[in-house]
């Protein structure tokens, strides 16, 4: 369960941009611990707030709608365990079906049909869930690939820029570095998590490096965790492992020491102000 530091569970909301949020005064979607709700959501381009007459159309858009809500709130699809379909007429559920069935059919959750009628005379279905923010792996959800081709390098380069923003680089440096080192992905379902890089070992002590990056909505699911043996699995054969941290990412620093890395060294680059942390393994890797 999400907690603050020796307190209670922590309550987020999250915002689409919607008018009627403001208007009316409601959020998207609630993160209160591992449970998250999202509000009615309908078939409005929150950018444009255009909606298309077709329902099947508008059941598409309040599943992109959904989608990025319950990503802003670390979920995906795969953890809804409530839904909810309200229509005011009910011949227009059943064309919405295969729709459905290609964001739920896995996944299963309890649900409820009503035919109501809805705030405006355009809306044609309206879609609300709940989803539970549970511990993922390998096997439930969870994918770790290498990175390769350019789309999966821009995908790193999305998360690493997002974890440490004061080490951005560019696409054509994320390509330099996919060319020297073994940079991976992680995919809850279809939606990308986190990264990581492994520095092969080099020098006389054959030091490698390890780092996951998990992005903050994500994290305390056992993403990190994944991603880290992941890293450790390619740096077999190593006479020490390393990682380093962004001294301002206080998670990271839990992850690391929580797994044997001690710190070596704080440090501010020339010309920036940034601190970072190196730490190393305290036992040799086996």
């Amino acid at each position: 369960m999400t907690k603050q530091q020796g307190g209670p569970p922590v309550r987020r909301a999250v915002v689409s941009g919607s008018t009627f949020e403001e208007r009316i005064g409601y959020a998207r979607a609630v993160v209160d611990g591992d449970r998250v709700h999202v509000s009615g959501t309908t078939g409005f381009d929150y950018a444009s707030m255009t909606i298309s007459e077709d329902v099947v159309e508008q059941a598409r858009q309040c599943l992109r709608n959904i989608g990025a809500a319950l990503a802003e709130a670390g979920c995906t699809f795969a953890d809804v365990v409530r839904v909810r379909y309200l229509l005011p007429a009910r011949e227009d559920f059943e064309p919405c079906w295969p729709v459905l069935r290609r964001a739920f059919g896995e996944v299963r959750p309890a649900a409820t049909m009503m035919v109501c009628g809805l705030a405006d005379e355009r809306m044609r279905i309206e879609i609300e869930v709940d989803a539970r923010r549970g511990p993922v792996g390998p096997g439930a959800g969870l994918r770790v690939e290498p990175v390769a081709g350019d789309a999966m390098v821009e995908e790193w380069r999305q998360v690493h820029n997002a974890v440490v923003p004061p080490a951005a680089m560019s696409l054509d440096r994320a390509r330099e570095r996919a060319g020297r080192y073994r940079l991976a992905n992680a995919y809850l379902g279809d939606v990308l998590v986190g990264c990581s890089t492994v520095r092969p070992p080099e020098g006389e002590e054959r030091v490698a490096t390890v780092i996951a990056r998990v992005l903050p909505a994500f994290r305390g699911r056992g993403i990190g965790a994944a991603l880290y043996e992941a890293g450790m699995a390619e740096a077999l054969g190593a006479g020490a492992v390393e990682t380093v941290v962004l001294a301002a990412n206080g998670d990271g620093l839990r992850f690391a020491g929580a797994r044997g890395f001690v710190e070596r060294e704080r440090y501010v680059l020339d010309g920036e102000s940034d601190e970072w942390v190196d730490l190393r393994l305290a036992a040799r890797p086996s």
